[in-house]
Parts: C-alpha cells; structure tokens; sequence
C-alpha cells in the first residue's frame, strides 16, 4: 500500500508558491499552442474577462501582452486576495465564453498558469521589458505602445480599466522601459 502512495505523489503537481503582497508574472498559453487569441474580437473578449474579474476580486494588474496563443500579465493580488483563485477564475471564465461563442467545447488553456514572484526590482524590471517587448519579438509592430492588447498602448493611452495607474517611479521610467518617446 506505501508504494501507491509514493506513485500517487509522484504525479501530483507541485504546490504553487504564494507569497503574500507579491507581485508575479504569470503567462498562460492556449491548448496545443494553437493560436485561437489571434481575432482582435477574441483578445478583446479577455480583456474583457479581466475588467469583470477586477469587479470581482482585489488585484492590480501592471502590465500586459495578449498574443495569438498565450498571455502575460505582471499581477498583484491586494488584500490577502489569492492569485490561484483570481486566475482560475479569469481561465475558466474566459474559456466558458470563448467556447460558447465559437460552438466548441474542451479545453482552452494547454496547461495552468505559469507564474513567478518577482521579488527584486530588477526581476520585475526584466519582466516588464519582456512582456513589453513579445509583439516587437513577434514582428507585430515597431514599438510596444504600437499593439492595442499590451500595457504599453494602454499607458500610452491613459487606459486604466485593464491597468492601475503607474506609481511615479515607473511613469518616469515608462519611456525608457517602452522604448517610447513619452509616456
């Protein structure tokens, strides 16, 4: 009977670590990578799963990518909020809707979200400019405040129903980090 126990853990996942009042990027991709966010109606609806799970839950989101087959999001849960349960709820919402609105069913997502806790300022500086980057990488466009789905258009823009509103030590850093001419 021991050896049953020790194959059953063998195939467990491993426990996510939370820590709290961190901030995490967290990316999460499509089933069999396919690229179903590639529709502009379809990144739309995530965005619009996100503005709905802010009503819902108390977490802050500073910056963004929607790409054809995957999402990245630089994420803080406020108020002893738990990422797992905020994340869980924007995939399966948005999968649920997706499905419905295309006649499918199944899964969406390929695996569960992939996150890390950005502990340093240089951790999450490296993770901005990355995220920031991914439509540049993807040759997408010629700067990141070029594509409508990223943290970068929407700082530009002053949009704040997907992002909070930067700290001042991040707006002046915005356009050097967004290769921008301004904020």
């Amino acid at each position: 009977m021991q050896g049953c126990s020790e194959r059953r853990n063998a195939y467990m996942r491993r426990r996510r670590i939370l820590i709290p009042g961190a901030t995490y990027h967290v990316t999460i991709r499509a089933n069999r990578r396919e690229f179903i966010l590639n529709a502009p109606k379809v990144k739309e609806l995530y965005l619009s799963v996100i503005r709905e799970a802010k009503r819902r839950y108390a977490f802050q989101i500073e910056n963004f990518c929607i790409m054809g087959n995957h999402v990245h999001l630089i994420i803080k849960p406020v108020d002893k909020e738990n990422l797992s349960r905020i994340m869980q709820w924007i995939s399966s919402v948005f999968a649920i809707r997706y499905n419905r609105a295309n006649g499918l069913s199944g899964h969406v997502w390929g695996e569960r979200f992939y996150s890390t806790a950005l502990c340093r300022f240089a951790d999450y500086l490296h993770a901005f400019i990355y995220i920031s980057l991914n439509p540049i990488r993807a040759a997408i466009c010629g700067e990141p405040a070029d594509w409508p789905y990223c943290g970068a258009y929407h700082y530009r823009e002053r949009r704040y129903d997907i992002l909070s509103p930067p700290d001042d030590e991040l707006l002046m850093m915005l356009p050097a980090l967004l290769g921008t001419r301004s904020a």
